[in-house]
């Protein structure tokens, strides 16, 4: 069975005071059914992996560059992130294929860094409303796996967070048919790639605008097997309900 995961994208939110979070979270749930992960910005990491040192949360980058280093200001490596306590880093966020330009081969390229650094990547892929309005949700997603996720995927290396493009940060939140529409249409896409005994280990995440108000209903969708998670992740108040509801559709 595959293990639930609760994904807390900050963004580029976090200083120093809002360390308290993290033992504030592990408090709450010091033995959860689901795993915890939380993304801080770079400035973050080593400093949140020493705050959660002996607790169940573990700690994850937002990006990498492709190369292992180099002349590349202000990029940080995969293997950096690790040094510095990582394991787990987010690419191909929505944000990041909008804001910086991010193509498919440049996810794909940072996936086979992470990989190589020994990081397990959460790939992101998701329509636009134009796209999903224009019935080309599945086309999308479906060359977005396709094209950044490389050769070779295990659940020790991949998971796949969906994130329609229009609900991150709205507060419009698919349906549940069109949520299972997709996962279920992901894994099936992967299973076609990897085979089922790679693919039926591997995570699908839903993320956009999951609160504590509808993660219950969500978690309950078949192929969800958890969530990226971005402002509700900043407070362990908002996100501890989060992770409640996630171990209850776990247990």
């Amino acid at each position: 069975m595959r293990r639930k995961l609760a994904a807390g994208n900050w963004k580029m939110h976090g200083g120093a005071g809002d360390l308290a979070e993290i033992a504030a979270l592990a408090a709450a749930h010091p033995s959860p059914v689901s795993e915890v992960l939380i993304c801080p910005p770079a400035t973050l990491i080593s400093r949140m992996a020493e705050a959660a040192a002996d607790t169940p949360v573990e700690v994850g980058g937002q990006d990498c560059h492709a190369e292992t280093k180099g002349a590349h200001t202000g990029d940080v490596a995969a293997g950096m992130l690790a040094e510095a306590g990582a394991r787990f880093v987010i690419l191909g966020h929505s944000e990041r294929r909008a804001d910086h330009g991010e193509s498919d081969a440049d996810v794909h390229a940072k996936t086979r860094a992470a990989w190589d650094a020994g990081l397990t990547a959460v790939v992101c892929v998701g329509e636009t409303l134009e796209e999903r309005e224009a019935g080309r949700t599945l086309e999308i997603v479906g060359g977005q796996i396709d094209g950044s996720v490389p050769n070779g995927a295990s659940p020790e290396r991949l998971v796949v967070a969906y994130e329609p493009v229009w609900a991150i940060g709205t507060g419009k939140v698919p349906t549940l048919d069109q949520i299972g529409e997709v996962h279920g249409f992901i894994r099936a896409q992967l299973v076609d790639r990897f085979g089922a005994g790679a693919a039926d280990g591997i995570r699908i995440l839903y993320g956009g605008s999951v609160k504590p108000g509808n993660a219950a209903e969500i978690f309950g969708v078949a192929d969800v097997d958890g969530a990226l998670v971005g402002g509700a992740s900043l407070k362990a108040a908002d996100f501890g309900p989060i992770v409640t509801a996630l171990d209850a559709a776990g247990a």
